[in-house]
């Protein structure tokens, strides 16, 4: 069994940085890719940014540039650096591991404000 925790979330201004993190805790030796993902009421659920066990890294268009995800092996732990936030990225943001199947932790909310 997978934990994932993330924390980071809160309310900004536009323009302003958050950094969200996501521990991973349980059998996690196998970790293919992590990702994050956002999603807004009524809507569905998006990708925003994944990387791979490798170091490899994509994200979304609306994001490129602004956005940095990364790893920490040694701690279990992934990040997501958002800066120069727009209120757009408001919404909910969860974490996902995909190991034998996906996981996923409870999400943690970021709002930005105009």
């Amino acid at each position: 069994q997978v934990q994932l925790v993330e924390s980071g979330g809160g309310l900004v201004q536009a323009g302003g940085s958050l950094r969200l993190s996501c521990a991973a805790s349980g059998s996690i030796a196998s970790i293919i890719s992590m990702g994050w993902y956002r999603q807004v009421p009524g809507k569905q659920r998006e990708l925003v940014a994944r990387i791979t066990s490798g170091g490899s890294t994509n994200y979304a268009d609306s994001v490129k540039g602004r956005f940095i995800i990364s790893r920490d092996n040694a701690k279990n732990t992934m990040y997501l650096q958002m800066n120069s936030l727009k209120p757009e990225d408001t919404g909910v943001y969860y974490c996902r591991a995909i190991i034998t199947r996906i996981y996923w932790g409870q999400g943690t909310q970021v709002t930005v404000s105009s």
